[in-house]
């Protein structure tokens, strides 16, 4: 039952930033685990950042964005945020948020609602 709505890509320079937003409606957000995957032209789809439910909390990061990029919920606004920062080229890709009801701890395997996807566009 749980709907996701990405927003915030654009077109940025290579070190810029963006903040990604994953708002979820329709499900009990406190036991959502909601991660980001991203799709680039050519490559095959890559798990970037999870983050488990309220009692969990805590963040899994791909190791092309550890130290770039963070990934946060806002309870009350049902939203989770991606920030990504020093941005690269090889960044650019269509970004989808996607969610576990009802789970815990991380497991990219188990984001099984996906959202519609940002595109995210940083040139050089």
């Amino acid at each position: 039952e749980v709907q996701l709505v990405e927003s915030g890509g654009g077109l940025v320079q290579a070190g810029g930033s963006l903040r990604l937003s994953c708002a979820a409606s329709g499900s009990t957000f406190d036991t959502l685990v909601i991660g980001w995957f991203r799709q680039a032209p050519g490559k095959e789809r890559e798990a970037v950042s999870c983050i488990g439910s309220t009692y969990d909390g805590t963040a899994v990061y791909a190791n092309s964005v550890k130290g770039r990029f963070t990934i946060s919920r806002d309870n009350a606004k049902n939203t989770v945020y991606l920030q990504m920062d020093s941005l690269e080229v090889d960044d650019t890709a269509v970004y989808y948020c996607a969610a576990e009801e009802g789970g815990s701890s991380c497991n990219y395997n188990y984001l099984t609602v996906w959202g519609q996807g940002t595109q995210v566009t940083v040139s050089s």
